[in-house]
C-alpha cells in the first residue's frame, strides 16, 4: 500500500517540522525525494539522514517565490532523474498581526511566500507532468484557511487562497491524469507548539475532541497516501487533519 517506488518527489519547506518528516516518509516509501529550502545547509542534513537510511534523498536551495528559480530546479530535477511525479507545496511563513498594524511588507511576506510559492510550483511542473499524463499535486493549508483567525489576515488569507488554487488546479489537470488535492492540519506538535506554556497548549487541547495535538506522522500519511496511485481517484479535495477541531 502506498508504494512510490520509482517515483520522484519535491517536497518545499523540508529543512523543519511537517516538510521535514514528509520527506522522510515519502523517501521511506520509496520516491527518489528532493528536499527544498531556501538555505542549503538546513535541507542537507535532512537529505543525509535519509540517505543513511538507505534511501534516496537530494538537498537543492531554492526561493520558492522566483519564479525563474522553481523553473530551473524542476528542470533540473527533471535531468537527474527523467521524471517529475510528486509535489509537496509544503513551505510557509508567519508575520502575525491585527490588520489595523499590519504592514504590507508582512502580508506581501506571507502572500508571496505560503501562495505565491505553490502557484509558481505548480506552474514550473505542469508542462513536465502533463507529458507524462500523471503526476500528484498536494498543497498544505491550514484549518486557518477554513476558518480564520485574529491576528493572521495575511496567513489566513494565503492558506484559504491555496484551497482555491487547488480546485482550479484539478479542474485543468484532470484530463491528463494529475490529481491537486490539498491538506489542511489543524494544531501539530511543532518547534512553535513546543514553546507554548502548559496553560496555553491545555486551552488548545480543550478545543479538538480527539484530546491531543496532533503529530507530524498524521500529516505525512495523508500526504503519502494523496501520493500514491491508490488515491488516482481522488482530486479537487480539502483534507482536515485536526482531531476533529473544524467539522462541517
Amino acid at each position: 500500500m502506498n508504494n512510490l517506488e520509482n517515483k520522484v518527489a519535491i517536497i518545499t519547506g523540508a529543512s523543519r517540522g511537517i516538510g521535514k518528516v514528509i520527506a522522510e516518509q515519502i523517501a521511506k516509501a520509496g520516491a527518489k525525494t528532493v528536499c527544498v529550502s531556501r538555505s542549503l545547509s538546513d535541507i542537507e542534513i535532512v537529505a543525509q539522514n535519509i540517505n543513511e537510511q538507505g534511501y534516496t534523498a537530494v538537498a537543492i536551495a531554492c526561493d520558492i517565490t522566483n519564479g525563474k528559480q522553481y523553473q530551473e530546479l524542476v528542470k533540473s530535477v527533471n535531468e537527474k532523474f527523467g521524471s517529475v511525479d510528486i509535489l509537496v507545496n509544503n513551505a510557509g511563513v508567519t508575520k502575525d498581526g491585527l490588520i489595523m498594524r499590519m504592514s504590507e511588507d508582512d502580508w506581501n511576506i506571507v502572500i508571496d511566500t505560503n501562495l505565491k510559492g505553490a502557484f509558481n510550483g505548480t506552474k514550473a511542473v505542469t508542462r513536465h507532468m502533463m507529458k507524462q499524463r500523471s503526476g500528484r499535486i498536494i498543497n498544505i493549508s491550514s484549518v486557518v484557511g477554513l476558518i480564520g483567525n485574529a491576528g493572521q489576515a495575511n496567513y489566513a488569507a494565503s492558506k484559504a487562497g491555496l484551497i482555491g488554487l487547488t480546485k482550479a488546479t484539478a479542474k485543468e489537470l484532470a484530463s491528463r491524469s494529475i490529481t491537486a488535492n490539498c491538506i489542511a492540519p489543524g494544531y501539530i506538535e511543532t518547534d512553535m507548539t513546543n514553546q507554548l506554556s502548559e496553560k496555553i497548549r491545555n486551552a488548545l487541547i480543550e478545543q479538538i475532541p480527539l484530546g491531543r495535538i496532533g503529530q507530524a506522522t498524521d500529516i505525512a500519511a495523508i500526504v503519502r497516501f494523496l501520493a500514491s496511485d491508490e488515491a488516482g481517484y481522488i482530486t479537487g479535495q480539502t483534507f482536515t487533519v485536526d482531531g476533529g477541531m473544524v467539522m462541517s
